[in-house]
């Protein structure tokens, strides 16, 4: 398992973590309807790949597949952190958090803020993030 930056042409890889990781994980917290919401099988891909190349994310990598992506932006805020469905609790969101760690860093970035899931919530505390507010 390695870390590499977002490459074009990983955006339809992305959307199956997205997509598993919601619909196989998120989904013990979450009715039916707010999943299909979430992630729609159907989404458009143009706007898929648009939003992946504007976030520009760190993927993990095992065995030539991508399991896991999460971003970093210029601010400190986290939009995307996603591991899939098919590779839960083997290490990737941890490698995935000490890389944002890391580059926040590096960047002299004081504070990480994301919104999450209730899902992630708690994963999230465990690498220091303090709930603020639950919607």
């Amino acid at each position: 398992m390695h870390v590499r930056k977002f490459r074009v042409g990983d955006e339809a890889a992305l959307f199956k973590v997205y997509y598993s990781a919601i619909h196989q994980i998120a989904s013990r917290d979450y009715s039916s309807p707010q999943i299909e919401a979430w992630a729609p099988a159907d989404l458009d891909g143009r706007i898929w790949q648009t939003r992946i190349r504007g976030i520009n994310p760190f993927v993990i990598e095992a065995d030539g597949l991508l399991i896991a992506y999460a971003d970093l932006q210029e601010n400190g805020y986290i939009d995307h952190f996603f591991v899939s469905g098919d590779h839960p609790r083997q290490g990737a969101g941890r490698l995935l958090m000490e890389t944002i760690h890391e580059n926040a860093k590096r960047q002299s970035l004081k504070m990480l803020t994301s919104e999450v899931s209730r899902t992630a919530q708690q994963f999230f505390e465990h690498f220091g993030f303090e709930v603020v507010e639950q919607r």
